[in-house]
């Protein structure tokens, strides 16, 4: 038994931050129902490809199921309320109001099925001045000002490489689910889960903004950039007093807060810091400073993580048969849990589980299949 077996997910969502909540929901055992349009979801044909496959549609939606349904038709509107009776969350990642256009906004789903809950991923909210913009990630980083910061040591707005703002919300969208079903497990009531990137993008500037707010300059969290060694590059992360002592006296740089003339003693103890760096090897630096406890790590680059045995024993990645790259390697499940450990589901084909969802979920019999099929609700 896994910890959400028995919640039933329909998800509305392309992309990222909505499918990767599902996808966190999905390996926690809930059925995850993804209603792609006929054909396929977009993202399926997303760079970078694999043998034919989309390794960014196959990361964030292994293990659903796939019906493709036609929802601007009268019959497609038909069967999706149809699901909503059976379902206990509806995942949605559209700009707001869509859902409303579509004849099933909150209001709508609430009177098919009181219990559900909506949960509504989007780039600025539900409201706000910002609510009706369209967003991807690198708008959550611009807006929130995580793009200002990243970029700070290099004197220009730097963005990330990867889709960070996202990824935070797909978590915020996940906890909030998680939270509303245990109100509902009290109450009986569904309720609007409503999470978006600007949101998630401020969580991560929030040290530098109150910092402002109370005195009124930029400041409180500096960046951490990288010490460049003989052979690579390392992080250093000496917190504390004490530790930062134990690193001066290692490198041989100050260790009270006197500047040298004209200095300041960060300034020297980052010089300090760099020459002893520049003038031995990663590995070198990694194990002195990790005997004194100081943490530390090297640089690596995405070969030398996805050869990593740690990531392996930990099962961050895991190899699985693709019904149309024939293998992959996809990511594993990030939350252990000891009592209903996760599980990782294959990749769906576009409306792989039309047939089994409508037939074994909703009961409908090989007419009514054949009557939608021929009408192109379904697929």
């Amino acid at each position: 038994m896994l910890a959400l077996d028995g919640v039933r997910v329909l998800e509305l969502a392309r992309f990222q931050a909505g499918p990767r909540g599902g996808m966190i929901l999905s390996d926690l055992g809930a059925e995850v129902i993804k209603i792609e349009a006929l054909g396929g979801e977009e993202t399926r044909k997303h760079p970078p490809m694999v043998r034919g496959q989309s390794v960014y549609f196959s990361v964030y939606n292994r293990g659903k199921k796939s019906i493709c349904l036609d929802l601007r038709s009268a019959q497609g509107k038909d069967v999706f309320a149809d699901l909503v009776k059976k379902a206990d969350i509806v995942l949605e990642n559209f700009r707001p109001g869509v859902m409303k256009a579509m004849g099933f906004d909150y209001e709508r789903l609430k009177a098919i099925n009181p219990g559900i809950i909506l949960v509504a991923v989007s780039g600025f909210g539900q409201y706000g001045p910002y609510r009706d913009r369209p967003a991807f990630d690198s708008l959550g980083q611009a807006m929130s000002g995580l793009m200002t910061l990243t970029g700070q040591q290099e004197g220009h707005p730097i963005g990330t490489a990867t889709s960070l703002v996202d990824r935070y919300t797909s978590l915020h969208a996940t906890i909030g689910t998680l939270a509303a079903l245990r109100h509902r497990e009290r109450t009986g009531e569904g309720q609007l889960v409503d999470v978006c990137l600007l949101d998630s993008g401020l969580t991560m500037v929030e040290i530098p903004t109150s910092y402002y707010l109370a005195t009124g300059q930029e400041g409180g969290e500096g960046g951490r950039p990288p010490y460049r060694t003989k052979d690579g590059w390392v992080v250093i992360a000496a917190a504390g007093r004490e530790m930062a002592r134990t690193l001066m006296k290692i490198v041989g740089g100050p260790d009270d807060d006197t500047p040298l003339a004209g200095s300041s003693p960060a300034a020297d103890r980052r010089i300090a810091i760099e020459t002893w760096c520049a003038a031995h090897t990663m590995d070198e630096i990694c194990k002195a400073l990790l005997d004194a406890g100081i943490p530390s790590a090297p640089v690596r680059t995405i070969p030398e993580v996805a050869k990593d045995p740690h990531v392996w024993e930990r099962e961050m990645l895991v190899k699985m048969d693709d019904p149309v790259a024939g293998e992959m390697y996809l990511p594993g499940a990030t939350i252990k849990l000891s009592k209903t450990p996760a599980r990782i589901g294959p990749v769906p084909t576009p409306g792989q589980h039309t047939d089994e969802v409508l037939g074994k979920l909703l009961g409908y019999d090989a007419a009514k299949l054949a009557a939608l099929r021929g009408s192109s609700a379904i697929a």
